[in-house]
C-alpha cells in the first residue's frame, strides 16, 4: 500500500526463514514497469529492481506480535521498526504497524487470493 495515498500500489508475499519474516514485493500493481527500480534506496539496494525487493526483514514471533524488525518504503528511501500482526477476529487482515521513536503509523493489508 502506498505510504501517502493508500492506494495498494504493490503485492507482498509474507515468509518465514530462519524462524523470522519477511516480506518481498512480488507484484506491482500501481506502475506496471517491471523493470522499475528502487531510486530512493540507498547503499546496495540503490537502483536495484522493486520487484523482488525484501521490504520487512527479520520480525520475530513475541507471542502477540511479530517484531523486532524493519520494514522499508521504497516510496520513501526510508526504513522503521515494524511490528505486525492478524487483525482479531479477521485472518485475512494484516495490521502492518511502522514506527519511529513513540510515533507510529499503522496500515492495514488485506491478504490477496
Amino acid at each position: 500500500m502506498s505510504d501517502d495515498s493508500g492506494i495498494e500500489t504493490f503485492i507482498v508475499e509474507i515468509y518465514e526463514k530462519d524462524e523470522k519474516v519477511y516480506g518481498k514485493i512480488v507484484k506491482l500493481l500501481e506502475n506496471n514497469d517491471k523493470e522499475a527500480l528502487c531510486e530512493k534506496c540507498t547503499g546496495e539496494t540503490y537502483n536495484q529492481p522493486i520487484l523482488g525487493l525484501d521490504i520487512i526483514k527479520g520480525l520475530e514471533f513475541d507471542g502477540n506480535y511479530y517484531r523486532n524488525g524493519r520494514i522499508f518504503s521504497p516510496e520513501k528511501g526510508k526504513s522503521y521498526k515494524c511490528r505486525l500482526s492478524l487483525e482479531e477476529g479477521n485472518p485475512n487482515v494484516l495490521e502492518v504497524r511502522s514506527y519511529i521513536a513513540f510515533i507510529y503509523e499503522t496500515q492495514y493489508w488485506r491478504r490477496f487470493k
